[in-house]
């Protein structure tokens, strides 16, 4: 029986499935994407996770941590130097999983799996819908100074009207006069 034992084993037995997390996880960190399937993407974000927050200290404990579980040097450097920064101030969820359909040879489910703050792409729309969108409510919220002046606006606005229905009326006058001109030219040259 399994009971409690939460965890996919992804059929492998405990040091092939520990080796392959932890390359799993020095190729995420150096290279900040990588496709593999969604059972083996699921587990290495169990994985990674707490490692990429133990980063946020930057100890020699917390090297030396880090170093038990990944076993790779430059990937320790790269998740102090360049990752620990940039996931400084979130509070957890640093890995991203996109699905990218079935692998053709077993049909199994593919995904691509990221560091959430080194997507470009992503950050660069998030920031472009960020500053079209602003904050509304549905409450003025507004002083009474401010209030003031939205008076005065909304009774110019009832006697704006009345002023232009003035001015129309002469408007097309002196836009026709124009176009009756050429018109009397036309049938003088057809005339001739």
């Amino acid at each position: 029986m399994r009971h409690n034992k939460k965890f996919n084993h992804l059929g492998r037995k405990s040091a092939h499935r520990q080796a392959m997390l932890s390359n799993m996880a020095s190729s995420l960190i150096l290279h900040k994407r990588i496709t593999t399937t969604t059972a083996k993407a699921k587990a290495l974000k169990i994985y990674v996770e707490p490692l990429i927050t133990k980063s946020k200290d930057d100890t020699t404990h917390a090297r030396r941590i880090v170093f038990s579980y990944l076993q790779n040097k430059e990937a320790v450097t790269e998740l102090f130097r360049e990752v620990s920064g940039k996931v400084a101030d979130r509070p957890g969820g640093y890995t991203r999983i996109l699905r990218t359909g079935n692998r053709l040879g077993d049909n199994a489910e593919m995904c691509m799996m990221e560091l959430v703050d080194f997507n470009e792409a992503m950050l660069a729309a998030k920031e472009e819908s960020s500053k079209g969108r602003k904050k509304r409510s549905r409450r003025g919220g507004k002083k009474s100074e401010e209030a003031a002046p939205v008076a005065e606006t909304s009774r110019s606005k009832k006697q704006a009207p009345a002023a232009p229905k003035e001015e129309a009326p002469a408007a097309p006058k002196a836009e026709e006069k124009p176009a009756e001109e050429p018109a009397a030219e036309a049938p003088a040259e057809e005339k001739e």
